[in-house]
């Protein structure tokens, strides 16, 4: 098992996180051989997939060893978070800022991630200790607000979920995003039905291009 510090480090290297919801965990293996052959290495499994803790388990197990992080999303409490981190999830994410949930994940030396809004929440959640703080929904505010709240706090991590695309994941970079959050844009609901795994790569790859330009850019 990594540790946070080596979990932490593989987010912010590659600088891309996928968000999925997977049907099972045979169908989440798939979509992360075509993530990873893109160059997208860590996948965030969300608590609203059916069967999530089960699908976590399987897939961990199945990745260990490897060079695929498995995360949980869409975390609301400590006790959920403690659920999946048993089940093998290196990260816990939330859209919500759950201090109780931070703890719980260093307590067992995993990634918290709690989601914030506002700067009020930004310090409140850094100060409690989170490895990086999303930013949810991102693309209500967009990537000038990252700038903006850098400017006074340029201590924090922050990570976009919600409006990252291929027209804005460069601008995010930018603006200071440490790291970013894609769903759909890369993972497309036609190519999850479908089964176009090479769809997915493609843009996993580009993805992680579109980070690796902005970052040399900044």
């Amino acid at each position: 098992m990594a540790t946070r510090i080596e979990t932490l480090d593989k987010i912010l290297s590659t600088g891309i996180t996928a968000v999925i919801r997977a049907r099972s965990s045979d169908h989440l293996a798939q979509v992360a051989d075509a993530l990873r052959e893109g160059g997208v290495e860590c996948i965030e499994v969300t608590m609203t997939t059916p069967d999530a803790l089960r699908v976590i388990e399987e897939t961990a197990t199945r990745f260990a060893g490897q060079d695929v992080s498995i995360g949980v999303g869409s975390v609301l409490d400590a006790e959920t978070a403690r659920a999946a981190i048993l089940a093998g999830a290196e990260f816990v994410v939330s859209p919500i800022l759950d201090i109780p949930m931070v703890q719980m994940a260093h307590r067992y030396d995993k990634v918290a991630v709690p989601g914030t809004f506002t700067p009020t929440e930004i310090v409140t959640a850094w100060t409690a200790g989170a490895d990086l703080i999303k930013v949810f929904p991102a693309g209500r505010v967009g990537p000038a607000f990252f700038k903006d709240i850098l400017g006074p706090l340029p201590q924090v991590r922050l990570v976009p979920t919600g409006g990252v695309n291929l027209d804005t994941a460069a601008e995010f970079i930018k603006n200071g995003a440490a790291a970013l959050c894609v769903g759909s844009a890369m993972m497309p609901k036609d190519a999850m039905a479908a089964g176009d795994f090479a769809k997915i790569t493609g843009l996993a790859r580009r993805f992680v291009e579109i980070v690796k330009e902005a970052r040399a850019e900044m």
